[in-house]
Formats: structure tokens, sequence, C-alpha cells
């Protein structure tokens, strides 16, 4: 028999279902052609059909040293080592299976259950995050990491005297997905006995709690949030940046400038994250409105909130047209008294009482929202602003005064610079409450910001790699036949 006929017939033999016929006509080819790379990837689809897994393995693997690069060979050489519970090998093949055109979310997943079927649910997590390279938003990949990562994990929230106004959402988000306590507790040595329970520990606002944590015996892996105030403060000169693995920053520019001027080398002793806050768009009603004469104003009427401009932007506005009112949601600090006299001072000295209408805080903000019809910010500096989206979301007009950072969370026709140009924001007829909502929903919806906190925690949940697999990295396969 012919070398090339052996072959054929044992290609004609396997497609029939006779695979052990087929080795031995294959097996020939190999024999008296030992460098015919094709006869070897043949000879080990058959081995693979006969359950001879790492025999096939071999083939493949003396194919590709003949053949090259291939992607049917190396897709055939990753299904054999997951046919003999090789994840690290089939992982290893990844960039180049990426390269050739067939990579799929399938061999991940299955690549992954096999590490768990090992008991390596580190080396699981690791292989479908970096498979999310090439996936950017796989669905059925980030439910798989968040399998992996939420198995008895535990998590724990410290807030301290800030409180969780911006945590409440994430919490419940991580109450659906691990193991979750809430530090209620009084002493530092609570606090840290609570940090040796968890897995992570995230400490919400970059205050107190954060930077004594961050100076214990490291046990946990810590996540700091820091909003804005804190970076104007001492606090970040306090942590001991190397105890903390991620520090997550809402986004605006001048706040991260102002901690890289009190800790020059943070970026390079911990990773930092940018994840803007969140609207949770189902709980503000949107309707399509038209242009009216309320004019809302939704914050604590603390300095940096600004409330004093917004009298003098409202006093030239009623010099133009006196329809216009302002409505103000929040109340002023008791360690700011004096804010409010200066507030009531100017009210009356300005002739805004029938203009002006301080209301108090609002336990249904969507509901007092109803029926205004711009929201407005004269702060001097906000991490993000979300009275004003959290507004946008309902079809407000928004009118923002031009604090240092705005342009990264606002577009530019939001902002004004001087109480003329917030006049002519009020008066003008554009008016599109659809473009205002759509804009939120595009930029900072609450789900995007859970998909990212999500990723984050999933990740840092992992434990660590047990030896043996490293992404991208070749390990040594079975032996030859």
């Amino acid at each position: 028999m012919s070398i090339s006929k052996a072959h054929e017939d044992g290609l004609a033999l396997a497609q029939a279902g006779r695979y052990e016929e087929a080795l031995l006509s294959i097996r020939i080819c190999v024999e008296s052609e030992p460098d015919n790379g094709v006869a070897w990837n043949d000879m080990g689809a058959i081995l693979y059909r006969l359950g001879r897994a790492k025999e096939a393995a071999g083939c493949f693997e003396r194919a590709k040293l003949l053949i090259g690069p291939s992607g049917r060979l190396y897709w055939n050489l990753a299904q054999s080592y997951l046919a003999d519970n090789r994840p690290a090998e089939t992982a290893a093949l990844f960039d180049q299976l990426q390269r050739l055109g067939s990579l799929n979310t399938d061999i991940v997943v299955r690549c992954a259950d096999a590490f768990i079927s090992l008991g390596d649910n580190a080396a699981a997590g690791r292989v479908v995050s970096d498979a999310l390279r090439y996936f950017p938003g796989s669905s059925r990949l980030e439910s798989k990491l968040e399998v992996i990562g939420s198995a008895a994990t535990k998590l724990a929230f410290f807030c301290g005297a800030d409180g969780t106004t911006f945590l409440k959402d994430i919490l419940e988000f991580a109450e659906q997905r691990f193991e979750v306590r809430l530090f209620d507790g009084k002493t530092y040595g609570e606090m840290y006995e609570l940090m040796k329970w968890s897995d992570v520990s995230w400490f919400e606002w970059c205050t107190d709690l954060a930077t004594n944590a961050s100076k214990l015996p490291k046990v946990s892996r810590n996540i700091i949030r820091l909003h804005r105030y804190e970076a104007y403060l001492n606090y970040p000169n306090e942590v001991n940046w190397d105890n903390v693995e991620v520090l997550i920053t809402v986004g605006n520019r001048c706040v991260n400038e102002a901690l890289a001027a009190k800790v020059p080398d943070i970026a390079s002793r911990t990773r930092i994250v940018e994840i803007a806050n969140g609207v949770d768009l189902g709980r503000f009603d949107f309707f399509e409105r038209t242009r009216g004469p309320n004019i809302a104003f939704v914050g604590d009427l603390r300095l940096v909130k600004n409330p004093m401009f917004a009298l003098q932007c409202m006093h030239r506005l009623h010099s133009i047209d006196g329809a216009y009112k302002l409505f103000v949601a929040g109340r002023v600090p008791p360690v700011d008294a004096f804010v409010e006299q200066y507030l009531n001072h100017t009210v009356d000295t300005l002739g805004l009482k029938d203009v002006v209408f301080f209301e108090g805080r609002q336990a249904d903000i969507n509901s007092w929202l109803a029926d205004k019809h711009y929201i407005i910010s004269t702060s001097v500096i906000e991490s993000q602003g979300m009275g004003v989206l959290e507004g946008m979301a309902c079809g407000l007009k928004p009118v923002v005064h031009n604090f240092p950072g705005a342009e990264r969370t606002f577009a530019p026709e939001y902002l004004f610079n001087t109480a003329e140009d917030f006049c002519s924001g009020i008066l003008s007829t554009e008016y599109e409450p659809r473009r205002y909502r759509e804009f939120v929903e595009a930029r900072y919806s609450l789900t995007e910001q859970l998909r990212l906190v999500g990723r984050l925690l999933m990740n840092l949940a992992l434990p660590e790699l047990s030896p043996g697999y490293q992404a991208g990295q070749p390990v040594p396969g079975g032996a030859l036949v």
C-alpha cells in the first residue's frame, strides 16, 4: 500500500467511524513519513476520537513543530489538553489561538471548569479575566467570573462618620454576590477583627478608618474609595499605600491632581481605578416637558456648594424676567450656621423673598423634581455632581457653574462662568429633555458602575494563583507518540 493511499484510507475509515482501523492506516503513513505534519495531525484527531487524549496531544504537538501556526491545529491541541484535564497547557495556547482567529468563549469556560475540577479557583478566575481582553463585554465570561469570584468570598465595608450615601447601591449589589458585613463597631480593634474575617476590605472615604487600617499588619486585600474632600486634607499622606491594592476615584481631574500633589508616588504604590458614580435611572421618572419657570437646586447649603453665587445669579435673572423661581432642596449643616444667616440676609437685601424658596431635604427627590424645569449647580468643586445628573435623568436642563474639572462630567453647553452666562442658559430656547436623559444613560448609568465594580471585586476576590499557571506562558506538554 502506498503512503498516500494509506493516508487516504485512514481518513475514509475515520469518516465512517471505524477509528481503530483508521489508526492502523494513518500510523503506516507517519512511520514512513515522520515529517508529514498533516498525517500527525490526523492521527491525533483519530486518537482523540478513541478517547486517548494524552497520545492525541503528543501527535498534535509533533504536527505543530512540523506545520507551524495553524488555527485548526492549535484548536485540536487545545481540545486534547482539555480532554486530558490539562487546563494550564490549554490556557497557554489562548494568545496564539486568538491571533489565528480560533479562540472562542466556549473553550475559555471549559478551561476554567477544568481548573475548578482540580480545585484551583484562582487559576480559573485568571483564565476568564485574561480572556475578557479578547472578548470585552462578554456576558458569558463576566457571568462565569462572577460565579468563580463570589464562591465563599467574604467582603467587608467600612464607612465611618461619612456614612453610606454613595454606597447603598454597591452594598445591595455585593450582598447578592458575596458574604457581606458592614462595620458597625466602635474601636480599631473591632475594625481589625472584621478585616481578618474578610477576603476584601472596602473603605468608603479616605478618612480615619482607611488611614489606620492601612498601617495594620496585612490580613485582607484592601480598597479605598476617595470621593473629593479627602484629597484636599491630610488623609492621603497618612495612608500606607503599599498596603492598599486599589484606590477608586470618581474621576474629577482636579481632585486627582490634588491627590497626586500630596502623594507624588501614589501611582507606583497602588493601582488607581476611575469609576464614576452611577445614576439609578429606574428611580427617576422621565417625561417630556416644555420650558417653564421652576429652577431646582439640590444639595445641603455648605460653602463648597456656593449658594451665595446662586442668589446673585437669581437676582440677575429676576431683573430680566420675574417669572423664574429657585427652589432649594437641602439644609444648612449646623457647622455652617453663618451661611444660613448670610443667605437669609441676602434674600432680604436683594428682594428675593418671592423668588427663592428653601424647602429643606426631600425624602422623595424624584417627586419633588416633577414640576421643575432646570437643575443648577454653583459649586466651587464637585467630585461629579450627582444632584445635577439625577435632575437630568428626569429631563431637567442642567445649568452648571464651571467648577474645576466640570468639563469632564458635563458637556460644554451645560456650563456657565458668570451670572450673565447663567441667565443665557436659562433663557435659551434650546430645551431637549430626552437629550439630557440620554446623556446620563450613556455616561453615568448605575448598571455600568456596578459592572465595573463587579469586575474589580471579582478579580480581588480571587485567591492568589497556585503554582503552575501564568497566563500566556507555555507549559511542557505530553510525550510524543
